[in-house]
């Protein structure tokens, strides 16, 4: 009797549903199926058991929230929210998640308000942080980044986070918009003379007075698209493993070829993350640089995330074609 009423109340809810959105159809001719359970493997090997696709996300790190809303998943809660509008604009916020703390530190307390049904993690994420956290729901974790093979490590991301989700079929044609992008781009840029041309992408800041650079060598995300592109990166610096971040200073730019292209993405509400444009401009080590004297130093689009998913890397090749082929 007890299956029966709750059998009886929940088909009452579903026209009752239906009724407010102003259709006319019978709830019994409704062809949705029940959710299935679904049991994923993280990138740590833990199991992550579902009742369902998850629709109320969590996400902790600025790559799985361009990833989410890529698949068209809203998240209700991110890490970082004013940072992630001004560093990723190119694959923008659809609604006004809840700002859960820093990447680094999410507030327990804020997650667990929001009652959600996963929360997606990176490798970055300290264990201690996500121990708390698998206490609120369902953690998943995704590598963070790859040296080996970073653009086959941003889309397993995709995909797995898809398969929680339910939204495979937008991963699908997120990653075949992607390799057209990149075809598209190696093309132009071939039929521009450009094939082989030497690229050199950094970023920097500033912290006491004294510049920092990084070079984005051949194992960063885009060191690697440059190269799906046809290019070949000038960096001979070694990067990190997860990354492939470098690290050097102004002298160290003497060592590119001089006739090296200079990409970079600065942003104008971070000034400190922008010296290309600001304390270099009266360097004088910068300004003897033969690819800063033949004007061939190029600031890309701002809101291109350098570590996102495939969204922003397609903005990336957008850009720097542009840059390249004007």
């Amino acid at each position: 009797m007890r299956r029966l009423l709750l059998t009886a109340a929940a088909t009452t809810a579903a026209a009752l549903t239906l009724a407010a959105c102003g259709t006319t159809e019978p709830a019994a001719e409704s062809s949705e199926k029940p959710s299935e359970a679904i049991t994923l493997t993280d990138a740590t090997g833990a199991q992550v058991r579902l009742d369902g696709p998850a629709t109320k996300v969590v996400a902790t790190e600025w790559n799985v929230v361009e990833s989410l809303v890529t698949l068209g998943v809203d998240p209700v809660g991110v890490a970082d929210v004013k940072g992630y509008k001004t560093w990723d604009s190119a694959v923008p916020l659809k609604n006004e998640p809840k700002d859960i703390g820093t990447r680094g530190e999410p507030s327990m307390d804020t997650v667990a308000s929001l009652a959600p049904d996963l929360i997606v993690a990176t490798t970055d994420l300290t264990p201690a942080a996500v121990k708390q956290l698998r206490k609120v729901a369902p953690v998943l974790e995704v590598t963070s980044a790859d040296a080996s093979d970073q653009i086959g490590q941003m889309l397993e991301n995709l995909d797995l986070i898809a398969k929680a989700t339910g939204t495979t079929d937008q991963a699908k044609t997120a990653r075949s918009d992607f390799e057209a992008k990149v075809a598209e781009g190696k093309k132009a840029l071939a039929d521009a003379g450009l094939a082989g041309t030497d690229i050199t992408f950094a970023d920097g800041y500033v912290a006491s007075n004294q510049v920092s650079l990084r070079p984005y060598t051949s194992g960063s995300l885009i060191g690697t698209v440059n190269e799906q592109l046809g290019l070949k990166n000038a960096w001979t610096v070694k990067g990190d493993e997860a990354y492939g971040l470098g690290t050097t200073d102004v002298e160290g730019l003497t060592d590119l070829p001089k006739d090296t292209r200079f990409a970079y993405i600065g942003n104008d509400d971070d000034a400190s993350a922008t010296p290309f444009t600001g304390v270099l401009k009266k360097n004088a080590v910068w300004k003897s640089l033969p690819f800063v004297k033949a004007g061939e130093v190029y600031r890309l689009p701002d809101g291109i995330w350098m570590f996102g998913g495939p969204g922003s890397m397609g903005a990336y090749i957008d850009g720097l074609v542009a840059a390249l082929t004007k």
